[in-house]
């Protein structure tokens, strides 16, 4: 007799709803188990036929890490094409790519970490390349794109389960994983939450990833929030993974909890469903996570709540059905694309008429980016290379193009008289060519030798990237770099790393200089077996100049038409994550190189190729153009965007200011009070947000607007005036006419990007819905439409208005507060000056606190005591005075708390305090107290 086979599990069938089938899964799975599902690395449960997973790809423009990938431009270049359809192909190619990958490597995961909605409020944040827009609109748009094409088409199976990155306004590298960013209610859902919320709600995430910074003094692993908020806007099961190493910040740099066990259990409970801490080595966390449950901290139902999610995800990826989507890798079509993609994030920013560049033009083409491919952190190995000079080169011939890179060429005199020799090697490996899960871990190469000295030395091309950081590249391209071991090798093809080996510091010292290596913080010394870095017996070097950078440009500028600069910066060195820049301005090595070209040729183009904004002075230049770092085919996309073969067409996604002194403390992010971004800034900038031109002109015409039920309905046309076919970005920007509170300069509702040929022309349509005119209203904690009118602006940019007309929106006036029955809720000020947002308890709840002199002023308007109050109520923590006074007069009560206690301790203080009728109230706070809440009685 034949035994029957084994009845298949519920959770195998795909007949039955996602639910129950991860129901029963686990229900099969037990207490230890699911507790190591709970990290990262989860590993295989054979018994019941279950893989390990893993969570987290990053995949940001590219399959990253995991070797040879398409590389498309950086997600800020994918921000400026202002094009969702054409960044949804670029995310179904990266996630075909990814399918593909792990075909042959099970190291690449599906659970990917991408796209980064953090918006870019403040241009010198260091991780300005990873986010798409400083508008939380265009940001939605462009990230709603990028995960529908990561998700797939298919109805049922994902092609891979998309997580955003990362929660919540995270702006700063300074300090990341210990500052809190003071978010008001108004901000938090007018601002920040809003790109999130959009895109989450569009149906194609299957997760966020919190950020490492606090925000309101709680971090944001264990933010409220992700209650409150995430979790409201969908019915999937989203899984919230960790970043790295944030759950042991929770109390090894926080210092939030006292104990690991608290914090793990904190976060699970709080919604954090995998642990990203300690690698592959899940042991850690899988013990915090048992005692914390032998403890009582945690139940198994918290700890099933978890691992629901994560099952929900692995279902949806197909890993219980055995689907199969073979995927697509490094195809024609993918290469099209990435060279589409990078020729669209090109942004004309200035244009004399000396582009397009002429057929038979002699072109200079020089620069420390002329003739590089930069790759940022979170890219893949090149499969394919493209650089201006490259691509210049192969559009007009070789031999109309010269070029200079503009290094100064150097060499190292020690004080024995001899000089910093580069021996001859023969590298046995590529680094990082096969991949890596960290590749923060990947080790410096020590397969050829240390340097040495002789008589003559070796000529090294010196760059000076800003505030003194310089790299030192050897003859054969190879950088210097310092491995474990301490030696200085000519080993790098590039600067990178997590600690980035390849920059140094020459430090004055007597009549001459010390070498520091940054990534050590050590002295560059000379020894017997080689050249090293070191504690003690620093070297002193003479650096003797061969060649000046701007010598070299001046010459192959004299004898050309038209001088290309390519300037910017390297996406590891001077900004970066870890580090924010401190300057919009462009390195003074650059600079010089700037100059030399102007003076030898005033038919200067500077293309800046760069991942952030720079405050350059546009007046002497006959052409000024940007790209992001435009991945593989970005040299290609500017030679054929320079030669006229494609219109540019890129529009910035955030504002470029004039200069530094335009912008906000970068821990500022009160965008509101703040008068930051494009929304809010008074000044003039350099170069506005949506800014672009094209080689076409385009002419705007016929604007109408209809008020409907629930939504406004715009049309207007848009017509090709020029002589080429080319591509326009029209924008449909609102402004609040009579608004009742602050609210934005104009602010972007829609926008469409068109291709017309000559004469060509296009009505364009929007359905805007009447919630995109809502504020927050602070008094009672709901979205409020002002009644009255609002001016309706369509055109180029958001200064370039070429139409506008008005409608008039009915609505309910904002009411007084109704104080004498809530009281108010400190953090839900109209204004403020000299506080910041702290936590009332661990797990809930808002204070406000004065911050820096521990002097702050707080200002509720319209407030309602109805017949009269008599008595004051303040809920305060810690020492010091809530002064409390009505219309600006001077104050009518002054509460003092004087008795030490902790920041969770509350006490009410009562006083006597008479008011009726409707007033605005300001609150002074004077020293180290909390205030949580304020109430009227009598």
């Amino acid at each position: 007799m034949t035994a029957d086979p084994p009845p298949t599990p519920p959770f195998r069938d795909p007949g039955l709803p996602v639910a129950k089938r991860v129901d029963d899964l686990l229900a099969r799975l037990t207490l230890e188990e699911k507790i190591g599902f709970l990290h990262q690395f989860a590993p295989a449960v054979e018994r019941l036929g279950v893989a390990a997973f893993r969570t987290g790809q990053e995949a940001l423009h590219g399959v990253a890490w995991m070797g040879p990938a398409t590389v498309f431009p950086q997600a800020v270049g994918l921000g400026a094409t202002w094009n969702p359809e054409l960044v949804r192909r670029v995310g179904a190619a990266v996630s075909r790519e990814a399918r593909a990958m792990r075909a042959r490597d099970e190291r690449v995961g599906l659970n990917v970490w991408s796209p980064t909605v953090n918006l870019l409020r403040h241009p010198l944040w260091g991780r300005n390349e990873e986010g798409y827009s400083e508008d939380p609109k265009l940001t939605s748009a462009i990230a709603t794109a990028y995960t529908r094409g990561l998700r797939g088409d298919h109805p049922v199976y994902w092609r891979t389960a998309p997580v955003l990155k990362h929660w919540l306004a995270h702006n700063n590298e300074t300090d990341r994983d210990t500052s809190s960013s003071s978010v008001r209610p108004r901000v938090l859902h007018e601002y920040d939450l809003r790109a999130f919320r959009e895109t989450v709600e569009a149906g194609a995430v299957a997760g966020v990833m919190p950020a490492y910074n606090l925000v309101n003094g709680r971090p944001n692993h264990v933010s409220p929030y992700l209650r409150e908020q995430l979790r409201t806007w969908t019915g999937e099961d989203l899984l919230v993974c960790s970043d790295a190493g944030a759950p042991s910040n929770l109390v090894d740099s926080e210092h939030y909890f006292d104990t690991h066990e608290e914090a793990t259990a904190a976060a699970l409970r709080a919604g954090v469903d995998s642990f990203t801490d300690h690698g592959t080595d899940g042991s850690k966390i899988t013990a915090r996570v048992r005692t914390a449950y032998e403890r009582g901290l945690l139940t198994e139902a918290d700890i099933d709540t978890a691992v629901r999610r994560q099952l929900s995800v692995r279902f949806r990826l197909g890993e219980f059905d055995d689907h199969q989507d073979p995927g697509a890798f490094d195809t024609p079509e993918h290469r099209a694309l990435a060279q589409e993609a990078a020729e669209q994030a090109v942004v004309l920013l200035r244009n004399d008429g000396v582009l397009p560049l002429r057929p038979d033009s002699r072109i200079a083409v020089v620069g420390l980016l002329a003739d590089e491919c930069k790759l940022d952190w979170y890219s893949g190995t090149l499969i394919h290379r493209s650089t201006p000079l490259e691509g210049l080169r192969e559009r007009f011939g070789a031999d109309r193009v010269r070029f200079a890179e503009g290094v100064d060429r150097i060499r190292l005199r020690t004080s024995a008289g001899v000089f910093l020799y580069v021996p001859e090697g023969v590298a046995e490996e590529v680094r990082g060519a096969e991949g890596a899960l960290d590749p923060a871990l990947l080790a410096g190469r020590t397969d050829l030798p240390p340097l040495t000295t002789d008589p003559v030395g070796t000529e090294l091309a010196l760059v000076d990237w800003g505030e003194g950081v310089l790299t030192l590249r050897a003859p054969d391209g190879r950088y210097l770099s310092v491995a474990e071991d301490g030696y200085v090798r000519a080993s790098a093809d590039q600067p990178g790393g997590w600690v980035v080996q390849e920059t140094f510091r020459l430090e004055p010292h007597g009549r001459g200089h010390l070498l520091r290596h940054l990534g050590t913080g050590r002295h560059v010394s000379v020894a017997a077996d080689g050249v090293k870095v070191a504690g003690t017996d620093p070297e002193i070097f003479e650096t003797v100049v061969v060649e000046r950078g701007e010598e070299a440009v001046a010459r192959v500028a004299a004898g050309a038409d038209v001088v290309l600069v390519v300037a910017g910066n390297d996406p590891h060195i001077n900004g970066r994550e870890t580090e924010d820049r401190t300057s919009l301005l462009l390195p003074a090595h650059q600079e010089r190189l700037l100059r030399a070209a102007r003076a030898a040729q005033p038919r200067t183009v500077l293309a800046l190729v760069s991942a952030y904004p720079y405050a350059v002075e546009p007046g002497s230049l006959a052409a000024l153009l940007w790209t992001a770092h435009g991945g593989q085919a970005a040299g290609t996309a500017l030679a054929r965007v320079l030669a006229g073969d494609v219109s540019p067409a890129g529009r910035l996604p955030q504002t470029w200011y004039a200069s530094d002194a335009d912008l906000p403390d970068l821990l500022d992010y009160d965008v509101i009070g703040g008068c930051q971004t494009y929304l809010y800034f008074e000044g003039t900038p350099l170069y506005p947000f949506g800014h672009g031109l094209s080689y076409a002109s385009f002419s705007y015409a016929g604007l109408t607007a209809h008020v409907a039920e629930d939504a406004v309905r715009v049309s207007f046309t848009v017509t090709n005036t020029g002589r080429r076919t080319a591509a326009e970005v029209a924008q449909l920007y609102s402004r609040a006419v009579d608004p009742s509170v602050p609210r934005p300069r104009r602010e972007l509702l829609a926008h469409r990007r068109v291709t017309l040929a000559p004469g060509e022309r296009t009505r364009i349509d929007f359905d805007v819905p009447l919630s995109a005119f809502a504020f927050w209203d602070v008094a009672h904690g709901r979205w409020h439409l002002d009644p009255g009118p609002y001016d309706l602006m369509a055109g180029g940019s958001s200064e370039d208005i070429r139409l506008r007309t008005t409608v008039t929106l009915a609505g309910v006036p904002v009411a007084p507060r109704a104080v004498r029955q809530r009281g108010l809720d400190a953090a839900d000020f109209d204004e403020q000056s000299g506080t910041a947002i702290v936590d009332r308890t661990r797990t809930t709840g808002d204070a406000v606190t004065p911050a820096g002199d521990r002097a702050g002023e707080l200002l509720y308007r319209a407030c309602d005591f109805g017949a009269g109050v008599t008595r004051v109520t303040v809920t305060v923590a810690g020492e010091g005075t809530v002064e409390v006074s009505l219309d600006g007069a001077s104050p009518s009560a002054v509460l003092t708390a004087d008795s030490p206690s902790g920041p969770y301790v509350w006490t009410e203080l009562t006083a006597s305090f008479r008011a009726e009728g409707v007033h605005d109230i300001r609150l002074g706070l004077r020293g180290a107290l909390r205030l949580a809440h304020v109430g009227f009685s009598g």
